[in-house]
């Protein structure tokens, strides 16, 4: 949007207004009209401003803007769409047995183990915690305790892990491939 035309509609108006004065009073508004430039721009950008901030809160989907460019302000209309409503939350699972349903590590002390995962499962269990909106942590301690609570039998792969003898069922050692 252009407001130079309006800011000198205001000089022209100015000089106008003062011409009966006599000539030392258009003098003087010649003098006015010169430094009204950056006074009348401020003005203006405060009412555009105010008018985009009005016509927003009248507007259900959309929203006004007042951008400058350069020395122009520019109005902009950004549409919103509609939020679909949020979908349910998956049901909890469930509580593996010793553990309270309010936190993982209400069962006892809270230790840290390195886990080393394909990228393919890792970016699939990352996708899954971000979808339900929980931290990869609690996402693996939950299917971790769901998958020892109901006692879930998981096959040994190819080439094997092995479990020296002594080292009962608590620790796995090996390697893996990718």
């Amino acid at each position: 949007m252009d407001i130079a035309p309006f800011v000198e509609g205001l000089r022209r108006d100015l000089n106008a207004a003062a011409a009966p004065g006599g000539p030392e009073v258009a003098r003087a508004a010649e003098l006015l009209s010169g430094s009204i430039d950056a006074a009348a721009r401020l003005a203006l950008l405060d009412a555009l401003g105010q008018a985009a901030d009005e016509v927003t809160t009248k507007l259900t989907s959309a929203s006004v803007e007042l951008r400058l460019r350069g020395r122009e302000p520019e109005l902009v209309v950004t549409e919103h769409l509609p939020q679909p409503p949020a979908p349910p939350a998956p049901p909890a699972p469930p509580t593996p047995p010793g553990a309270t349903a309010t936190s993982p590590d209400a069962a006892g002390d809270v230790t840290r183990i390195t886990l080393r995962l394909p990228e393919g499962l890792k970016d699939a269990v990352e996708r899954s915690a971000a979808s339900e909106g929980i931290s990869v942590n609690a996402w693996l301690v939950r299917a971790i305790g769901s998958a020892v609570a109901g006692a879930v039998a998981t096959p040994t792969p190819p080439g094997g892990w092995t479990n020296p003898p002594g080292r009962g069922r608590r620790h796995i050692s090996g390697y893996g491939r990718a």
